[in-house]
């Protein structure tokens, strides 16, 4: 929607203004202009459409959710570092609904571009972790699902967990049961 540098000059500009309106008396339209700006500047740190996007993946639909992302051009530039990150992270969660490779690299560079919150960094390594679990790498999985437990401190992420350590018990069987196919037995 709009380039971070002019949403910093508005917030400028807004400021500036309610600096003349208190000057002037006005204390009442002061306030709200620095409430206004504080508006402003919130969308400079929180992208107004990776929010949307989010409310759209809350309620199930990506087909909303890829069209807001995509309504973002350039993101190296438009976007900050924290914004950009998320931006892949939600990026990688529709992407993986078609092609689990474009999606684990998405979300391996919304980890390395920074996401800002333990519990947004658990979500993207139990992502990583359905990945490893698709693609057989018992061992990676493992390692992120213990990652996932450490940095998931209100245990919101522990069923997905337990869910996940469940599925990897399956996709590689029991020791001992790892030849039977469900075709006939010799």
């Amino acid at each position: 929607m709009l380039n971070k540098v002019i949403r910093l000059a508005i917030t400028a500009g807004i400021l500036t203004w309610a600096v003349f309106q208190f000057i002037d008396g006005n204390i009442g339209n002061g306030i709200s202009l620095v409430l206004l700006s504080g508006l402003v500047l919130f969308t400079y740190f929180r992208n107004e459409r990776i929010l949307i996007s989010l409310w759209h993946m809350r309620k199930q639909d990506m087909a909303k959710a890829q069209k807001m992302l995509d309504g973002i051009k350039n993101p190296e530039a438009s976007l900050t570092k924290g914004n950009r990150a998320y931006y892949y992270l939600l990026q990688g969660m529709i992407v993986s609904q078609t092609s689990i490779g474009k999606a684990e690299t998405l979300v391996k560079k919304a980890l390395n571009t920074g996401l800002n919150m333990d519990q947004d960094k658990a979500m993207a390594k139990l992502q990583l972790a359905g990945f490893a679990i698709a693609k057989g790498r018992k061992r990676e999985a493992t390692t992120l699902l213990t990652e996932v437990k450490k940095l998931d401190k209100r245990s919101v992420l522990a069923e997905q967990t337990k869910f996940m350590k469940q599925q990897l018990k399956r996709a590689h069987g029991a020791p001992g049961a790892r030849g039977f196919q469900g075709g006939n037995r010799r």
